[in-house]
């Protein structure tokens, strides 16, 4: 049995990031798929939850370079938000 790897806010995205995973402990990565793969599915698809995101880009002929830099900005801009609240 896989052991699914859990993100934690130092990490970084990489392509074998599962896109499942990604967008539930980071939801503001949903809008970056959805704009990257063109399509709402990720949310929806089963495979969200086991496919990781070279496989996505494949499939969705996304650029790897592009997706994987705008989500770790996304999620480095949630993190300094999320230090910010804290005192």
């Amino acid at each position: 049995m896989a052991r699914e790897k859990r993100l934690r806010m130092a990490d970084k995205i990489t392509k074998d990031s599962i896109i499942g995973t990604v967008m539930v402990e980071h939801p503001v990565t949903a809008e970056i798929f959805q704009k990257h793969f063109k399509t709402a599915g990720c949310f929806t698809c089963p495979g969200a939850g086991r496919e990781d995101i070279a496989f996505g880009v494949m499939m969705h002929n996304a650029k790897l370079d592009k997706l994987l830099a705008d989500l770790n900005e996304a999620i480095e801009h949630e993190d300094s938000e999320a230090g910010q609240g804290q005192t």
